[in-house]
């Protein structure tokens, strides 16, 4: 049976494929957009100034004034700085983004100080937003709230097409606020009630954040209440329910010298964390903080991540999946010098953490306790082949410190297969409090005192090469257990083959 199609449908469907009314298949070309430019360093001329490269606005009240469109364009010079927030109006579409950027030569930045103001840029209620190039400060009047860069939704729905990227953001000297509003070099909030928001499509990358207090990236929202986090938070604050966004992908940064966290995840599903250097976290705050960690989110993976300097054993581990986390994974990571340790997993007050995975990582000289679990539900936590090595000089209390025996109650369900645990010093690594929900098998313990059976494991010297692979003839060689579902290759990007693995995060052969 043929169908008619009416003129007027067909000009709905060519409409919506972005073709011409003549139907020829030529896209309609996207909005240009206008170009505004702020020079704060130039005098205010006696021509009112109307934002164009010859006549520049002055301050940001004047790029605050503006409404903004698609294919809209808010340029800054080069060598110039402006005092205060910037909080532009309006945004873009998906074809044609509203993009805040710089222009002009030479190699100074340019630049926005916040002097001292709640907010540097403020995003709010707005999508389809690129922010790219700037230098951004806030050290004035040091201790109050503040944030660098801040996305805010209120009530407003789905948000999509965020990228933030190329930004030079430091000094941001807040006080030890981990909440809904700040303190953070890049805060991402969703607040509200009455209306479920999240965003959809957020890239932040290719940023350098230094001496900031107290958060590096930091995500919360609002609409985030589900039976995964228990009472583990306040539900009269955040009583939406869970609203996660979705594409988010965090990348390619560089974070140095942070009083807290390094990254928290909040109210997310399927985020990727790659290819980011931490180096300096947990260095001002006397809250607990970790290097990367999870809370209340779905299917979450940090990987290709080099995180290092926690600052003390408030936790201070590298990694975290913290209460309400659900199938993090934790994979081709490189953690080292934390005084914390390398990975928590952190349910308590009715909270679970569920399907958490750690593999294919490096510890080196990670402090206090290698692996921590807090009390609560932890199930499915499974840690197999990761390289673990400690020098004379940074031996661990513990190896695994096991609090899940209180209450008394708390599920358990933690496996340690397939590792290499390394100390080049004395002792160490012994077992606080390991309960029934604790196994291991098929590890590899060298100079260490073994304080319980290793079923299958060795405790012969694995022979590591100095970048963590298994040397010719290394016992630790084919001696794992197999492991379903184990992403298919190792840290150092090799192929997982069938049969028995190596122990450790190595899968090649032996090394000369």
């Amino acid at each position: 049976m043929r169908h008619r199609v009416t003129a007027a449908a067909l000009a709905a469907l060519t409409a919506a494929a972005g073709l011409t009314a003549a139907g020829t298949g030529t896209a309609q070309a996207a909005p240009t957009g206008r170009t505004h430019h702020v020079d704060c360093s130039a005098t205010p001329g006696t021509t009112a100034a109307d934002g164009s490269r010859a006549r520049p606005w002055t301050g940001l009240d004047e790029a605050n004034a503006q409404t903004y469109g698609p294919g809209d364009r808010l340029l800054f010079r080069r060598g110039a700085t402006c005092t205060g927030t910037l909080a532009p109006q309006g945004g873009g579409s998906a074809r044609a983004p509203f993009t805040i950027a710089d222009y002009g030569h030479g190699s100074a930045r340019a630049k926005l100080d916040g002097a001292g103001a709640h907010d540097v840029v403020l995003l709010s209620n707005t999508q389809y937003v690129h922010l790219k190039a700037l230098e951004i400060t806030n050290a004035d009047n040091p201790g109050s709230e503040r944030n660098g860069v801040r996305l805010r939704l209120t009530d407003y729905g789905t948000a999509r097409g965020f990228s933030v990227s190329g930004l030079y953001i430091h000094d941001v000297r807040g006080g030890d606020f981990k909440t809904l509003t700040g303190s953070s070099a890049i805060h991402i909030a969703v607040e509200g009630k009455a209306k479920a928001s999240r965003y959809d499509g957020l890239d932040i990358g290719y940023n350098r954040i230094e001496n900031v207090d107290r958060e590096g990236i930091y995500f919360k929202s609002t609409f985030s209440k589900r039976d995964l986090v228990g009472e583990q938070q306040d539900p009269n604050v955040y009583p939406g329910e869970w609203t996660p966004s979705t594409g988010v992908r965090i990348h390619h940064n560089t974070l140095k010298s942070l009083a807290g966290d390094g990254m928290k995840l909040d109210t997310t599903s399927g985020a990727r964390v790659d290819h980011n250097r931490i180096d300096g976290f947990q260095l001002r705050s006397p809250s607990a903080n970790a290097g990367i960690w999870t809370f209340n989110t779905d299917d979450t993976t940090v990987e290709y991540n080099e995180v290092s300097g926690g600052g003390n054993t408030h936790d201070g581990m590298s990694f975290d999946a913290d209460g309400a986390s659900q199938n993090t994974v934790f994979q081709y990571n490189y953690s080292h010098d934390n005084k914390g340790g390398f990975l928590l997993v952190c349910p308590y007050s009715g909270a679970k953490t569920i399907g958490t995975v750690a593999r294919y990582n490096v510890s080196r000289n990670d402090g206090a306790r290698l692996i921590q679990n807090c009390w609560g539900p932890i199930l499915d936590t499974r840690i197999y082949n990761n390289t673990f090595v400690n020098s004379a000089e940074t031996v661990p209390g513990h190896l695994v410190q096991d609090d899940a025996g209180s209450p008394a109650t708390t599920q358990h369900e933690l496996s340690i297969r397939n590792n290499v645990f390394v100390s080049e010093g004395t002792g160490g690594y012994a077992f606080k409090n390991p309960t029934a929900g604790l196994s291991f098998d098929h590890n590899a313990f060298y100079g260490i005192d073994m304080t319980r059976p290793n079923p299958g494991g060795i405790t012969a010297d694995p022979k590591l090469s100095p970048d963590f692979r298994l040397g010719k003839g290394s016992p630790a060689l084919a001696a794992g257990t197999v492991i379903e579902n184990n992403g298919g290759k190792d840290y150092f990007g090799n192929r997982l083959k069938p049969g028995a693995p190596n122990i450790g995060a190595y899968a090649g052969r032996g090394v000369r």
